[in-house]
């Protein structure tokens, strides 16, 4: 099977730079069931190839599958791009998918012109679906289709279509979207789907998935139909939440300033709690529990109490900070509670601090009144760390349509300006003192990705 990325950006060499790879090598990777090759058949200023060709040994194969379709010896998994490639694609180039490259750093940010072509792609539901998934993406679509048989064209063609696509993306797009579209494609994995899938999905696909007029199309197939994984990773891409750094793959090469904003989020609002001296706090909306795990690793927070309207995530956080492996004394520091911000609920009286990361944006506006009387008339924390999109940000999300919503699960989002008319007057109404950060790599002209409020009394 192969998979070839050219380009005529110039000089068209640098794409060795972007993949890691020297266009005047050909590298060789041992495979568990075979073996993969990169090599470049052409490599100039004006054109490069890069190529990625697996040789998958069906006689291992069918020795060595857990699963019994592929323990056959005769089938087509050694030919066609499946779920082995997407494998390839993230053991070989998992350092350009995360978008990451020393030599030309600028250029891993750049969206330059490339043209994919996968030699047999198996899609089932043919050339429609294919362009489906793939022309709201922004490419050009090309394909092939082949008879099943030449001698017998009544038959009809068959489902193997090769495939180009053509776009101008930052190559860590392209290879993100042939790693989660080619399986979902196929339908067909070498590999037995578990939970651990739905953290390389929501890594993998990020904001292009979630905004996607078939994502819930994808979500499915590419978890081979299994529903409570599907409506989990549904959950977590709408609520725009990405797997935590320990549960994704690794990549030494990562500097510093690409750290997830997920990420930074969560460490705004944390360092925010311990500059107040906070010690008991709140996680209100604390989704798959990212912030809280981050709050447990510091002694300084003696107790932290996550709230969700979700179950569905509380279990996925219950069983992120792995509550029924922790030491009785840190399993006393922790809780989580099932409610709404929008409820007045006794429980969350008495707390030095309260993180909100990322949830204002999910309240129908005429439901802020409540949210606001529930948090900082009830509840009333001495401290407040809300954070929420920066609405001007977007025109920098080079895949986000003008006016769209970053997430299909938000229902506003604000400027800077509009955060602070709204916080303000909240501020001074029930007490409090606010001042104001952006979250994030800070853009001259349209701020920071995020921003957050410091509410103090």
């Amino acid at each position: 099977m192969l998979l070839t990325i050219t380009t005529t950006h110039r000089p068209a060499t640098d794409l060795g730079y972007l993949l890691h790879k020297h266009p005047e090598s050909h590298q060789t990777f041992e495979l568990s069931v075979g073996t993969a090759h990169v090599f470049y058949p052409e490599a100039d200023d004006d054109r490069c190839t890069a190529a990625l060709l697996l040789s998958i040994d069906p006689i291992t194969l069918a020795r060595s599958a857990k699963r019994e379709s592929l323990r056959q010896y005769v089938n087509d998994r050694p030919y066609v791009a499946s779920s082995f490639m997407s494998s390839a694609i993230a053991e070989i180039f998992g350092t350009a998918m995360n978008g990451n490259c020393r030599q030309r750093p600028e250029l891993a940010a750049t969206a330059i012109p490339l043209v994919a072509r996968l030699s047999s792609l198996p899609c089932r539901g043919g050339e429609p679906l294919l362009r489906r998934l793939l022309e709201p993406l922004g490419y050009e679509v090309a394909v092939t289709t082949r008879p099943v048989d030449e001698r017998f064209p009544d038959w009809g063609d068959g489902r193997h279509l090769t495939v180009d696509l053509r776009a101008t993306v930052r190559l860590a797009d392209l290879l993100s979207h042939l790693y989660v579209l080619i399986p979902t494609l196929d339908r067909d994995k070498h590999y037995w789907i578990a939970r651990d899938e739905i953290d390389k999905l929501v890594r993998r696909g990020g904001d292009w998935l979630a905004g996607h007029p078939d994502r819930d199309l994808i979500v499915h197939r590419y978890l081979g139909g299994l529903r409570h994984l599907a409506s989990e990773a549904l959950e977590r891409l709408v609520a725009g939440e990405e797997p935590d750094a320990d549960d994704t793959e690794s990549d030494a090469e990562a500097p510093q300033e690409r750290v997830r904003l997920g990420e930074l989020r969560a460490e705004a609002a944390a360092g925010a709690l311990r500059t107040a001296g906070a010690r008991r706090v709140l996680d209100l909306g604390c989704g798959s529990g990212r912030l809280m795990r981050l709050l447990l690793k510091d002694p300084q927070f003696e107790e932290v109490v996550g709230m969700d309207v979700s179950t569905r995530a509380l279990g996925i956080a219950r069983d992120r900070l792995r509550l029924d492996r922790l030491s009785p004394a840190r399993a006393a520091r922790v809780r989580l509670l099932h409610g709404s911000l929008v409820y007045r609920d006794e429980r969350l009286a008495g707390f030095d601090g309260a993180a909100v990361v990322e949830v204002v944006e999910h309240l129908d506006p005429p439901r802020l009144a409540a949210f606001e009387r529930v948090l900082f008339e009830f509840a009333r924390p001495r401290t407040i760390a809300l954070t929420t999109p920066n609405a001007k940000y977007n025109v920098r999300w080079e895949r986000l349509p003008a006016g769209q919503l970053r997430h299909g699960d938000h229902r506003f989002e604000w400027t800077r300006t509009e955060f602070e008319a709204w916080a303000r007057p909240v501020a001074g109404h029930h007490g409090y003192e606010v001042r104001f950060e952006g979250i994030g790599p800070e853009d001259a002209e349209v701020g920071a990705p995020s921003q957050m409020g410091v509410f103090t009394r």
